[in-house]
């Protein structure tokens, strides 16, 4: 069947409004999380001056869903996130994502952080052992050392368990270059290796 030319015209008009609201979309997405980012680095960085030092020796308080926790880094792939509780695809669109019901740092038990392939943990496709990752809250800062990775399926979820000591694991999507919904997972498991607030230079 042959189209007629108003036709086809109709047709790439609306392939062509399609591609630019898909694009403001992506823009808009960008510059949300930026702002989202830098909102919370200052709310974060003013917790720690005036919260930290009234709350010493008593239990920090309870995170909430949807606030930000920290901030995650690693200074050799130049990675650097707000960390949200909870992984609730608006938290995981803005920052990367403490798994609510995992241990907090400092705490024994393994720290879970969610975060996706294509923005704030693409950077992890390039991660060594021995990598140094900070874990910085309004109360301490922590310092963890990749162990090991791995690439395990979506069903294995042995690697969100407790495990012994104090550990850090990150889980993306994998493969890094896939189009559309990753078919695996990506795990860096780490270990903290500094006590809270003591950070060697690196």
């Amino acid at each position: 069947m042959i189209r007629s030319a108003p036709s086809v015209r109709r047709l790439a008009y609306a392939m062509l409004v399609a591609g630019l609201l898909c694009l403001a979309y992506v823009a808009w997405a960008v510059i949300d999380a930026r702002a989202f980012q830098a909102v919370e680095r200052l709310r974060i960085a003013h917790a720690a001056l005036t919260d930290a030092p009234r709350r010493h020796g008593v239990e920090p308080p309870a995170w909430v869903e949807g606030r930000a926790v920290g901030e995650l880094a690693l200074s050799r792939l130049a990675l650097a996130s707000v960390v949200v509780e909870g992984d609730s695809p608006e938290n995981l669109r803005r920052a990367v994502a403490h798994l609510a019901g995992t241990a907090r740092p400092g705490e024994a038990g393994n720290v879970v952080i969610a975060g996706h392939r294509d923005t704030f943990f693409r950077p992890l496709r390039d991660v060594r052992i021995g990598d140094l990752l900070t874990f910085k809250t309004a109360d301490a800062a922590f310092m963890y050392q990749v162990e090991w990775t791995a690439v395990v399926d979506p069903s294995e979820l042995s690697v969100l368990r407790p495990a012994d000591g104090h550990t850090l694991t990150l889980v993306t999507c994998f493969p890094f270059s896939y189009v559309g919904p990753a078919p695996q997972r990506f795990i860096v498991r780490a270990r903290e290796i500094a006590a809270p607030g003591v950070l060697p230079v690196h």
